[in-house]
């Protein structure tokens, strides 16, 4: 295989470029010019640089390849700077498609979200859900929407580009979730919002493993949707402290977590500041539920993931000794 990787240098595409090397394939990554390579350093692999958006640097960059994989994104909630995130994640996409078309790339792999589907109100779906959220919960949600639109067009004229969607990216590098973890792990997590909200959780690794096994096995314009389960917030933190000692953190008031959304969303907006905590923000932590079923990805693939409490365990750096 000789494989084109999009966002090779971010936390998804950096573990898929090291498990496409560790099976022997060429990878090119594709990259911005002032992009950081640390994730990607000493790998035996070719780069190609170029913005995301630009279809003429793409088709160029996938001369001879067979195999692309689209990992490039923007990624936040909150405040954003909404037309970069509809030029990265829609016009991208786009570009994407437009260019492994005109290089005959014979596969594609889209890396897309669970969020396509929009608030699902805790309702616990599969890949057969039909959207039923009138607007949007962010721009990212969104953007990512039009995108995969752009990718289930490509897929119904011919092309062969299946899609995953995973849920909660969860790794020891994760660039997310990851630094809460740290600052409980230093015992500076003393307080959290929003223990009740569900996440679903999957490893990157098994992400990536699940992205290799759809250009494999994965059908033309299919979505596969990739989670190995879920957790509460709460008890994320509760398997955290039973490997650590540390405790867990108190609950914050929802009313207070409300208000301070309310109050520093504005702020931010002035400053050109992102607050810990927004009214986007807040509607993600006690509004909107998305629960998915990944039993499909499991047979059609034969994708075995490792558990949630693995998943969670890698995120501690070593076996610590409970406390007395």
């Amino acid at each position: 295989m000789k494989a084109l990787v999009t966002g090779a240098n971010g936390f998804t595409g950096s573990h898929l470029v090291k498990a496409l090397v560790r099976r022997g394939a060429a990878v090119v990554a594709y990259v911005r010019p002032t992009s950081h390579l640390d994730f990607l350093a000493d790998l035996p692999i070719d780069y190609a640089y170029g913005d995301i958006t630009d279809q003429a640097a793409l088709t160029a960059a996938m001369k001879n390849v067979d195999t692309v994989f689209h990992t490039a994104a923007y990624v936040e909630l909150g405040l954003v700077d909404d037309a970069k995130m509809e030029r990265v994640n829609i016009r991208g996409t786009q570009a994407v498609l437009a260019a492994a078309q005109a290089a005959g790339v014979s596969k594609m792999v889209h890396c897309s979200t669970i969020g396509i589907f929009g608030d699902t109100q805790g309702q616990v779906i599969d890949e057969t859900f039909q959207r039923t959220q009138a607007g949007f919960s962010s721009t990212y949600d969104r953007t990512k929407y039009l995108a995969q639109r752009a990718v289930d067009s490509a897929a119904q004229k011919g092309f062969d580009v299946v899609s995953v969607l995973p849920s909660g990216i969860f790794g020891a590098d994760d660039p997310h979730f990851g630094p809460v973890v740290q600052l409980f792990l230093k015992g500076k997590l003393k307080v959290w919002a929003g223990g009740d909200r569900i996440t679903g959780i999957v490893h990157v690794d098994d992400l990536v493993e699940a992205m290799i096994l759809a250009t494999e096995r994965g059908q033309r314009g299919e979505h596969y949707i990739i989670s190995a389960g879920e957790m509460t917030t709460r008890e994320m933190f509760q398997h955290f402290s039973e490997a650590t000692g540390i405790p867990v953190p108190r609950e914050a008031p929802k009313p207070l977590v409300r208000l301070l959304g309310t109050i520093l969303d504005p702020i931010g907006r002035l400053f050109r500041w992102q607050p810990p905590l927004s009214q986007e923000r807040v509607h993600y932590i006690y509004d909107r539920c998305v629960r998915v079923d990944a039993a499909k990805a499991r047979t059609a693939l034969g994708w075995t993931p490792r558990s949630v409490a693995e998943t969670l365990q890698d995120l501690v750096p070593k076996p610590v000794q409970l406390t007395d």
